[in-house]
């Protein structure tokens, strides 16, 4: 969720300077995270197949990388996650959530608010990581069970939102987007509420962004969160559609 839950990105995810690891075609297999580069980059290729991309989750990996250019997995060190119980709302935000302006709901909307997310304009980003190779593969996820949208509804109308994959009580936020004043900043406190009630104690929220770091985002190395993710794992995974609310807008 780093990536693309603010204004600006940490870097933009571009073919490899120097050689990395090549994945198999067909064995789904990485290496150690340990042997990233500096700025996270572990390998190159493979594909995004469910199997795949939940071995690397698993792994604490994930793809990035621009259209055109190969499937690129990453591991960055440090690492930006956020514990539930170290949750941070502003008292501005305190004030939004209970005027009770959204409605949040969860995967009511996932292809729309994985669209809106690839759709949204962003200081010093030019196009987007979130190709329509991604989609498809997150859709693929998402009608697994394994990847969530969390939607923030003004009336009728979609305003905000984000989605992630969850694995165990480990959830990957991947992307958020806000049409409207607050909207993403609710359904992220709601998500955040509704995954600790899950069981969930780890968000990963992957690079630093100053906006995650406000609601209590914190670097750990990588050591560390591969040991919070290992914990994180022994959990059960909630598959299936989660419900926060029964949706009541035409088309949610």
């Amino acid at each position: 969720m780093g990536r693309a839950g603010a204004p600006a990105e940490k870097f933009s995810p571009t073919l490899p300077a120097v050689p990395v690891f090549r994945l198999p075609a067909r064995e789904i297999a990485f290496p150690d995270p340990a042997h990233a580069e500096p700025d996270g980059l572990l390998a190159v290729g493979g594909d995004l197949s469910p199997d795949r991309l939940l071995a690397a989750y698993a792994a604490g990996i994930f793809p990035w990388f621009s259209a055109g250019a190969p499937i690129l997995w990453w591991s960055p060190d440090p690492r930006l996650v956020l514990l539930p119980e170290e949750l941070h709302v502003s008292a501005s935000l305190r004030r939004t959530l209970r005027r009770g302006r959204y409605r949040v709901t969860s995967d009511n909307a996932f292809g729309r608010v994985i669209r809106r997310c690839a759709g949204q304009q962003r200081p010093g980003q030019d196009g987007t990581w979130i190709t329509a190779e991604m989609i498809a593969a997150y859709e693929r996820l998402h009608a697994l069970g394994f990847a969530h949208s969390f939607e923030a509804w003004d009336g009728d109308d979609l305003a905000g939102g984000l989605y992630g994959v969850c694995l165990g009580g480990a959830f990957f936020g991947e992307s958020m987007f806000a049409d409207r004043a607050d909207a993403s900043k609710v359904a992220f406190v709601r998500a955040v509420g509704f995954l600790a009630g899950l069981g969930v104690g780890l968000v990963d929220c992957q690079v630093r962004t100053e906006h995650l770091q406000r609601f209590g985002a914190r670097e750990v190395g990588r050591a560390e969160f591969l040991g919070l993710l290992r914990r994180a794992l022994q959990a059960p995974s909630r598959r299936g559609r989660w419900a926060m609310d029964p949706p009541r807008s035409p088309g949610a």
